[in-house]
């Protein structure tokens, strides 16, 4: 069978069960601040699993994309040395939401495993939870009783908690689990040693294929056990293991999931593929190259069309990461010394086209962004060898400061780089440390590792530190399986009672979290900002909700304390105002898509907004920036519909399927349900799915304008823009200023011609300044190489000069090297009351007398209470404490003592 084919077998197979099959979430996770990636299949149905929302279906059943490259959940350094870890990877996936359990669970894996994929049972085994006395915990005889049914027993062994219970993190749902695992020896191999001993021992040939979840409890903040009211099923099956399994190979890599890909990167390269080869083989290094390129392909392609772009920080920072793993392989082992990795985005799309079509549709897109990256990280590998040769050249040489580094001293002949080095190498210039272990072990030295990693872990521990949250559990107040409902679509003040609510505390402060039964309070979502308002009590307590966001679902309400009577009856009231200049901006971002893409081309997609009550961001894809009379158009086509007040058609649960057949404009990267909202402003103009909230007619908006245009990563490009009270702010802030320029310049009836003239004369004066400086300054080279005085063999000069900027003493300085031999300079300068020095050194002083003077500049400064820097023959400084020049100059003397 080949890959698309076992997918396929997977999912009519549940169907047949009675399974829904439900699309794969996006593999950026929004509105859950304890993921940043999709990590598992459940992931998408956690709000289901702690009760806050209630299924499409009871039984439903997928493939969904998953990341594992951050925090608990973290497979990238196994990537490409193994033969069965991913970076991406597709979960199959069948759930009961209070269904069935585990008996069915346990009979339709093994008849899809033996009876339609008929995998030999002699190479199955199966796992059952031991259980564990320390958390009160029995054995799931159940499950093994099951088991017995269809498995010898000798293939049904005890797990301990590590491998048999599952938890979806500190806490949460969880239960007792059921792993399948395949044994893929030769049959002499297994003749030898029992497969039973290698289950769970990270055997690259025994290897777990499917884990049986059995939901039952929900573990407290104080990790107590609490039993769920309804008891779930969650499995997950590898598919990529699935399909070597299937398809009789020994590695992931070798299955049609990859090879198309490997043998595509071995044909450009030049380089065969051996998959047996092993470490310490002449192609061991190009085998696990090829393979890391084939796997991070898919994680950062999918990445980027679910709208995650590379970043510095948070999850961007992780996808830049794997990218950079990727174009370091490229480069320093498959020897690709122009960007490549980017070609392999039209054949991964195609592959997926039909099961993933989000990355068929953006193909072009992402392959743009990944190219733009490489390009970026070459020229910071080719700055990095620099970087690391000066390192070695400073470690021999003393100095202790590189280009404003804080590379330090090396003790000589020891030949190690010092941890703290390697790790700013890493840090600061993005350079890989395993490429810096490479080079250093090129020159004959070594990398001090253990110095590496501490220093790496005190930045952890740092981050952490700086966003560690500690959440309480949930206090509740009423009956938590009422529905929540949201009003605020048609209104901004609602009666409500607390459902529930927990003790948030963060950076030293600590907040409350409220969930109501009903709120008019819109929770941030789609890039328009959380609601802000109040929360009245009968007993007059009012509560101030800071922000609304949502978590896997649940709308909470952020205040900084608690009511006295929580039971009570209260009033959640919006901030109106907030709201209204809210609403306004959003309409307006829906207009401005609409707009651009008439302008620009149907390729402008939204790539990440930003609605708020003072001014809205737009990040869109496009290759260019654009330019005046494009934004000029653009913002005509806006204002035009803002006059011709259109009103708003808002369609509420509309089947998916038919909104999109419709022609609605959906986004790429959020996930949609089943039914969705469509908004629309003239059926030939805006037709958006949107979740958000906005003005009844489009006049409500008043005046639209544009502020910014920018860029904001390769191929993604940023507007920002105002609406209403802050549009006509802004014009008259504007026509004041330009009435101001007018007054200044004596009301002239041609205000351009006024500027020109005044720019022209400007320009006159300058050059007429510089020539008199030139003059100058000529006349004090000569003044200043009659005071040379011979020290050493060395012509030193240091003198306190008057010129007018810092371009005027460099030009002296040069002049004064070029007719003095041997020169050591000093010039001492205050302009507007700032001190500043000057050191010029003769280059052959620099090589023949170790003079450098940037070390000597930045030893001086110390005088003027500054610091500076610069090449060894010329160097500045600037400083506060001008009283200091003097004796910086009497100082300078003792370099040539």
């Amino acid at each position: 069978m080949t890959a698309t084919e076992i997918r396929k077998a997977f999912l009519d197979f549940f169907t047949s069960k009675g399974h829904l099959v439900v699309p794969s979430a996006p593999i950026v996770v929004k509105n859950d601040p304890t993921l940043m990636f999709t990590n598992a299949g459940m992931n998408q149905f956690k709000d289901i699993f702690l009760g806050e929302a209630a299924p499409k279906s009871s039984r439903v059943t997928d493939t969904q994309r998953c990341l594992r490259v951050s925090g608990k959940h973290n497979d990238l350094e196994e990537v490409g040395i193994d033969t069965y870890h991913h970076t991406m990877f597709e979960m199959l996936g069948n759930w009961s939401f209070g269904d069935y359990f585990k008996k069915e669970a346990i009979t339709w894996s093994w008849e899809l495993l033996t009876e339609v994929y008929k995998l030999p049972k002699d190479r199955l085994y199966v796992t059952y939870f031991e259980g564990d006395t320390k958390e009160g915990l029995e054995t799931d005889t159940e499950t093994y009783e099951l088991w017995k049914q269809y498995v010898d027993e000798a293939h049904i062994l005890p797990g301990n908690k590590k491998d048999n219970f599952w938890e979806m993190g500190e806490t949460g749902p969880c239960g007792p689990c059921s792993e399948i695992h395949y044994d893929g020896r030769p049959d002499n191999e297994r003749a030898q040693v029992n497969g039973a001993t290698l289950v769970n021992a990270d055997h690259d040939q025994v290897i777990e294929i499917w884990n049986n979840v059995f939901m039952q409890f929900n573990r407290l903040k104080d990790s107590s056990l609490q039993p769920l009211p309804n008891k779930h099923v969650d499995t997950g099956m590898g598919f990529e293991r699935l399909v070597r399994v299937m398809q009789g190979k020994t590695s992931n890599y070798d299955t049609d999931v990859f090879q198309p890909m490997i043998q595509f990167i071995a044909a450009k390269s030049g380089k065969s593929y051996n998959s047996v080869a092993k470490p310490g083989d002449t192609d061991w290094n190009d085998a696990v190259a090829m393979r890391v390129l084939s796997d991070h392909i898919r994680a950062i392609s999918f990445a980027i069309a679910d709208g995650q772009l590379p970043a510095s920080n948070k999850a961007g920072y992780v996808i830049r990461r794997i990218l950079r793993r990727a174009v370091r392989y490229s480069y320093q082992t498959l020897g690709f010394k122009e960007p490549f990795f980017n070609q392999l985005v039209p054949l991964l799309a195609e592959q997926f086209k039909g099961v993933f079509d989000e990355l068929y549709a953006q193909k072009d897109f992402v392959q743009k962004v990944i190219l733009e990256e490489e390009v970026a990280f070459l020229r910071t590998l080719s700055k990095g060898i620099e970087i690391f040769n000066n390192i070695t050249a400073i470690y021999n040489g003393g100095t202790t400061i590189l280009d404003g580094g804080n590379f330090v001293n090396h003790e000589a002949g020891k030949n190690v780089i010092k941890g703290k080095d390697a790790f700013e190498l890493s840090d600061t210039y993005g350079f890989p440390i395993d490429l810096t272990e490479l080079m250093a072990r090129e020159k004959g030295w070594s990398v001090d590792i253990d110095g590496f990693n501490a220093a790496l872990q005190e930045q952890k521990t740092r981050s952490r530190a700086a966003t560690a949250i500690d959440t309480g559990d949930w206090i509740m107040i009423k009956d938590e399986d009422e529905a929540v409902e949201f009003t605020g679509y048609d209104e901004t003040e609602t009666i409500a009672h607390i459902i529930k609510y927990r003790k948030v505390s963060a950076k030293g402060k600590e907040q409350y979290q409220i969930v109501l039964d009903k709120t008019p309070f819109y929770a941030e979502s789609g890039g328009q900002v959380g609601d802000k308002g109040e929360l009245i009590f009968p007993n007059g307590d009012i509560i101030y909700v800071t922000d609304t966001k949502k978590e896997n679902g649940l709308i909470v309400h952020f205040t900084d304390k608690l009511p006295s009577t929580p039971e009570d009856a209260l009033t959640a009231i919006v901030d109106p105002q907030k709201r209204n200049s809210t609403e306004g901006n959003h309409t307006a971002t829906h207009l401005l898509h609409a707009a651009m893409k008439q302008v620009l081309g149907s390729h402008v997609n939204q790539k990440g907004s930003l609605v708020n009550s003072d001014y809205l961001r737009f990040d869109f894809s496009h290759f260019a920036k654009v330019t005046d009379e494009e934004l000029a158009q653009i913002e005509t086509i806006v204002n035009q519909k803002v006059r011709e007040n259109i009103p708003l058609k808002e369609e509420r649960m509309v089947a998916y399927q038919e909104a999109i057949t419709s022609g609605v404009t959906a986004l790429f990267g959020e996930k949609y349900g089943e039914y969705v909202r469509v908004i629309t402003f003239d059926d030939n103009f805006s037709k958006e799915l949107c979740g958000g909230t906005h003005v009844k007619a489009t006049g409500q908006i008043g005046y639209f304008k544009i502020v910014a245009e920018s860029a904001v990563a390769a191929g993604v490009r940023r507007i920002e823009a105002i609406t209403g009270v802050a549009a006509e702010n802004y014009i008259n802030e504007q026509t004041k200023l330009v009435q101001g320029v007018k007054e200044l310049l004596k009301n002239p009836k041609d205000i351009n011609k006024s500027i020109e003239a005044l720019l022209e004369e400007n320009n006159r004066l300058k050059k007429e300044i510089e020539k008199a400086v030139l003059e100058k300054s000529s006349g004090l080279k000569d003044e200043l190489a009659k005071k040379a005085t011979e020290i050493n063999g060395v012509n030193f000069i240091a003198e306190r000069v008057e010129l007018p900027n810092a371009d005027a003493v460099k030009n002296v300085s040069y002049q004064l090297k070029d007719i003095v031999p041997n020169l050591f300079l000093v010039l001492a300068t205050e302009n507007d009351g700032k001190p500043g020095l000057t050191v010029m050194i003769a280059e052959n002083l620099v090589k023949e007398k170790g003079l450098n003077a940037g070390t000597i500049v930045r030893e001086l400064a110390k005088e003027i209470q500054g610091g500076g820097g610069g090449q060894p023959f010329y160097a500045t400084a600037g400083g506060k404490d001008a009283t200091g020049l003097e004796r910086a100059l009497e100082k300078a003397k003792s370099f040539l003592s």
